[in-house]
């Protein structure tokens, strides 16, 4: 895996479309990555431990109705986030059925079960620190296709051979859930617009886990917001920015390209990466997930904290937060420039 320094990040054009074996700004669309079947699901790899400097891996997993995988464990801490379809998640001793926003987190070693419960329903699986899907380089289950094969091809379950699996019950499900995030990393499920939640302009911040649920390996936040335009152009020394397009439209500024994101599109932004990002859409979701936990306090400096699940137009004055990004040089952000000019961002 080649380093580059700072200076060398600044100036590279993002990747798009392919996995670049290396730590650099990248582009991947919807559907793009490295491709397996396991079983009757297509499992799309779109970060490696090569790509992320060892910090993490994640894949977008695809699959039909009554597939899915018996309870295993791996030894990294994991997140799965539901992103289309309804899909029901097994912890030890409990169960519920999840859609669009909800996920699931789980402490190294804890095994997690799945089952899809409508036809084309797909998860996000972040992973921490890499190494997690190194199993799934098989040749044997390399396909270049991009979506799973059509019929019932497998009684296989849906995850690499290699993973431990576990013979515990299957309870039934429970609609029972908490709007809180736990303190320390036992396993739990978050739902949509539910956690910790930190007020912008016309926008609100949520925290669907936190440093001190992952072990300090990572931790993810879902902005929902009005269309509003870029923030000023900065880049971070000691961590890296992942951004995924959960609904809604997100431009992005990397290193002087501009980029769109529409749903299940993701860009990566490494140490280094000269960044901004505007809200396309009204009522845009975008999950970040940042490694490691470093720039946590950022969200909740500049953010207000409410219990609000959505955010109130008006209510924050933008003012505040502009002077509040002046007060955060001390949490890895070194601001470069104002908002970019876009001649497409306002579309």
């Amino acid at each position: 895996m080649t380093v580059h320094d700072l200076e060398t990040i600044h100036r590279l054009t993002p990747v798009v479309g392919a996995l670049p074996g290396e730590q650099v700004p990248y582009l991947m669309p919807s559907g793009e990555g490295e491709r397996h079947q396991i079983g009757d699901q297509l499992w799309t790899v779109v970060a490696r431990s090569a790509d992320s400097g060892g910090d993490f891996d994640a894949a977008f997993v695809l699959g039909p109705r009554g597939s899915g995988a018996p309870f295993h464990s791996v030894p990294f801490q994991r997140s799965f986030y539901v992103f289309d379809g309804t899909i029901q998640f097994w912890l030890p001793g409990e169960s519920q059925v999840l859609g669009p926003g909800d996920s699931v987190h789980v402490p190294a070693g804890v095994p997690v079960a799945y089952r899809f419960a409508q036809h084309m329903s797909r998860f996000l699986l972040f992973s921490a620190p890499g190494g997690a899907l190194a199993d799934l380089g098989d040749a044997d289950t390399a396909v270049t296709q991009h979506i799973y094969r059509a019929g019932r091809s497998s009684d296989a379950p849906g995850i690499p051979a290699e993973w431990a699996v576990h013979d515990l019950p299957l309870h039934d499900a429970s609609d029972t859930w908490d709007d809180t995030l736990p303190t320390d990393t036992r396993p739990y499920v978050q739902r949509a617009h539910t956690g910790d939640h930190r007020a912008w302009p016309d926008a609100v911040n949520t925290f669907s886990a936190r440093a001190a649920n992952t072990d300090r390996r990572y931790f993810s936040v879902t902005t929902l917001g009005n269309r509003q335009p870029y923030i000023p152009q900065h880049f971070h020394q000691l961590h890296t920015e992942n951004f995924f397009c959960l609904s809604g439209r997100i431009w992005l500024w990397v290193n002087g390209t501009e980029v769109l994101l529409t749903p299940g599109d993701f860009v990566h932004a490494p140490p280094g990466t000269i960044h901004s990002y505007a809200l396309g859409a009204h009522n845009t979701r975008m999950l970040g997930v940042l490694t490691t936990d470093v720039f946590e306090p950022f969200f909740d400096r500049t953010g207000e904290p409410t219990a609000d699940n959505v955010y109130t137009e008006g209510l924050v004055d933008p003012a505040s937060l502009m002077t509040k990004l002046g007060q955060i040089s001390d949490l890895d952000v070194t601001m470069v420039g104002p908002p970019p000019e876009s001649a497409y961002s306002h579309l």
